[in-house]
């Protein structure tokens, strides 16, 4: 089951946690888990099958594909499928051999299990493990950023699988990259304004997206009508950048001067009402959400930010393929019984820790 570690006093949410209009349909499929005959747990089912899984609702829907909640009938855990529609004519497409290359060789606690492939003459589908929070998104991105791998798509949605997504070794020399990455509404301004010279300061930007709309509930750049409007909201928080703040701006490909104008930034904490009640979350927001790139905390600083100081200290001697929520004084609670809270009353009460 996918496990959420706490940090301070606030929890932040995933979009498709304790939506009271879609637990019918979910617990339906606990009902169905717990319908299966004996005699069918006795002779196993099988990896590779994608009778296998339960799918329980639409996450979030691409290009190319679309990703599952779901519920592995092999061992009973909730799982993200991610499924791939296949053109007849082009067979597997090299992104996806890419990612479940680089999935097979990471091995870290906070980088996303694949458990499974399942491949129909339509469809190839992932079976990835359900987990998600900003320690161990941070943590799992220090690690790929170590490993000269960039995320590139990181936002909500991904991060309930914590799937690499547009994930692609980084070379050093560093060589350039497309400026089409990463969904808007999580795209940092120096990718908006062209540059395809990026580093793991593009994660980084999305991580910060992130960790506001943990706070908020809500995204904090929520463009509608493209790359202007986007830039707009953007600069309407930390204020439109010059060549003083930002080096090398005016050479950007979509670098416009009528952009620059004389406008004040609002504070975090203006924009983010809740941001305030969460001790040095705006600074670390900050430090996340600087437009000159090379100006961003990297993922290992951000980990020993003060944000995290109430955490317990042997969280940073953790091995890399050991879990955090091994340490003792972090508490976990599995998320299923925040999406079935009514259907596992009395089912598991005492058995759980409160969160930490």
């Amino acid at each position: 089951m996918g496990d959420t570690l706490c940090v301070s006093a606030v929890r932040p949410g995933c979009s498709s946690c304790c939506s009271e209009r879609r637990g019918s349909q979910q617990i339906q499929g606990l009902q169905h888990m717990e319908a299966v005959s004996a005699a069918e747990q006795r002779q196993g089912i099988l990896f590779g099958a994608a009778t296998s899984y339960v799918h329980l609702e639409k996450l979030c829907e691409g290009s190319c594909a679309t990703v599952y909640k779901g519920i592995s009938r092999i061992n009973s855990q909730v799982v993200a499928l991610k499924v791939i529609r296949l053109e007849a004519e082009e067979g597997v497409p090299f992104t996806a051999i890419r990612e479940a290359s680089l999935l097979k060789c990471l091995k870290h606690a906070n980088i996303v299990l694949l458990h499974d492939i399942i491949q129909t003459r339509e469809t190839l589908t992932f079976v990835f493990e359900y987990m998600l929070f900003m320690f161990q998104l941070l943590r799992g991105l220090a690690y790929i950023h170590q490993q000269h791998i960039l995320h590139r798509d990181l936002k909500p949605q991904n991060l309930l699988i914590s799937c690499l997504g547009l994930a692609r070794a980084q070379s050093i020399p560093r060589q350039t990259y497309s400026s089409e990455v990463v969904t808007l509404w999580y795209r940092p301004p120096d990718v908006l304004l062209g540059a395809t010279a990026y580093s793991s300061d593009i994660d980084i930007w999305s991580a910060g997206c992130v960790f506001v709309e943990m706070i908020q509930g809500q995204p904090i750049f929520a463009a509608t009508s493209g790359a202007h409007e986007q830039l707009e909201k953007i600069w309407e928080v930390l204020g439109v950048p010059t060549e003083d703040t930002w080096p090398g701006l005016s050479k950007l490909p979509n670098y416009n001067p009528e952009l620059v104008a004389s406008r004040r930034p609002q504070r975090l904490r203006v924009i983010c009402d809740r941001m305030s009640r969460v001790p040095a979350a705006e600074n670390l927001a900050s430090r996340m959400l600087t437009a000159f790139p090379r100006g961003r905390i990297s993922a290992q600083d951000a980990l020993l930010h003060s944000f995290f100081s109430p955490l317990p200290p042997q969280l940073y001697q953790v091995p890399a393929g050991q879990s955090v929520l091994t340490v003792p004084g972090v508490g976990l609670q599995p998320e299923i019984c925040d999406l079935f809270a009514s259907y596992w009353k009395g089912r598991v009460s005492g058995r759980l820790s409160k969160f930490w």
